[in-house]
């Protein structure tokens, strides 16, 4: 099992350590000057292989879940990172979400968990979406291969989004991506292993009535041509549905770890968000192997995120 948590997680990190320098810039800025590895300083000054919040609350619930499943852990957890700047690369918390950021204000003074999170139509950044593939190895473990065949699988899932992002079409965005992770293991063909994953995600969606609404934004994914949609109509900013996206469209359309996650990074706008979500996948579809060893040789605290790996 800890193979494919250092795949995912490691995929994870080092596309947001990619992103980070370049966070904000437009595509038109990053075409003439596209990153092709890791770079220092750039938007928040940090040093090269330095990853954002991204990884910090990915690592956070990692943690977590490696005790076993605990609402109130995790929400302490992010908490640390949020006040102590726990599970961070060089003891600074650099980056946050507003959605993020207002559910653990709610925590910390007294809101319940699972009620911490926005739940309106503006509380749907990518926020919970960046940080979710840990369950997935949570679910493997106490569940097997077939969790997505059970409805408690999702419900957790939910819960795990809820805990900073309440909104379904958040939790939608989440449950979709860990049955394309999934999926994404272990298989040789790309394009079947996505086309499964998301027929599993929306063969569950689709019997929700409490998610019936929110079908209608992401029916571009089950789209077949959805590969072949031309990058201007790939929109790469914080919302949770065109994360998700913009993130399978850098999958399918490459055939590398590396060649994925700099075509999220060079798409703009929310870089590192978008290369970790690119990553996650990528890396459980290549392996650690895959990923180029002189960017991993700059990422900050390697030791201590690959030992966190040891699910």
């Amino acid at each position: 099992m800890s193979n494919i948590v250092l795949d995912g997680i490691m995929g994870l990190v080092v596309g947001d350590a990619l992103g980070v320098p370049v966070e904000f810039q437009s595509r038109d800025s990053l075409e003439k000057e596209p990153v092709t590895g890791m770079r220092a300083y750039g938007t928040y000054g940090q040093p090269a292989g330095t990853w954002s919040d991204d990884s910090s609350l990915t690592l956070a619930l990692l943690d977590s879940l490696k005790k076993g499943l605990d609402y109130k852990d995790i929400m302490d957890k992010f908490l640390g990172w949020y006040e102590r700047a726990d599970y961070t690369p060089h003891g600074q918390m650099f980056d946050i979400g507003n959605a993020t950021s207002a559910a653990l204000r709610r925590y910390k003074s007294g809101c319940a968990p699972l009620e911490a999170g926005g739940t309106s139509e503006g509380d749907n950044g990518n926020g919970s979406l960046m940080r979710i593939l840990p369950i997935l190895f949570y679910l493997l473990k106490h569940y097997g291969e077939d969790f997505t065949e059970k409805a408690e699988a999702f419900e957790i899932i939910h819960n795990i989004s809820a805990l900073t992002h309440g909104h379904r079409r958040s939790m939608m965005a989440c449950g979709i991506y860990i049955c394309l992770a999934k999926s994404l293991i272990g298989l040789k063909d790309k394009e079947r292993a996505v086309k499964e994953g998301l027929k599993t995600a929306f063969a569950y969606y689709k019997n929700q009535a409490d998610f019936k609404n929110e079908e209608q934004h992401f029916i571009t994914l089950e789209d077949e041509d959805f590969k072949n949609l031309p990058e201007d109509d790939i929109e790469s900013g914080g919302y949770v549905v065109d994360s998700l996206k913009a993130s399978l469209w850098c999958l399918l359309n490459t055939g590398s770890y590396a060649d994925c996650v700099l075509k999220a990074v060079n798409l703009g706008k929310d870089t590192d968000t978008t290369a970790a979500i690119a990553g996650g996948l990528a890396g459980l579809f290549y392996g650690y192997e895959a990923i180029p060893e002189d960017w991993l040789g700059v990422i900050s605290r390697r030791e201590y995120v690959e030992a966190l790996c040891e699910f």
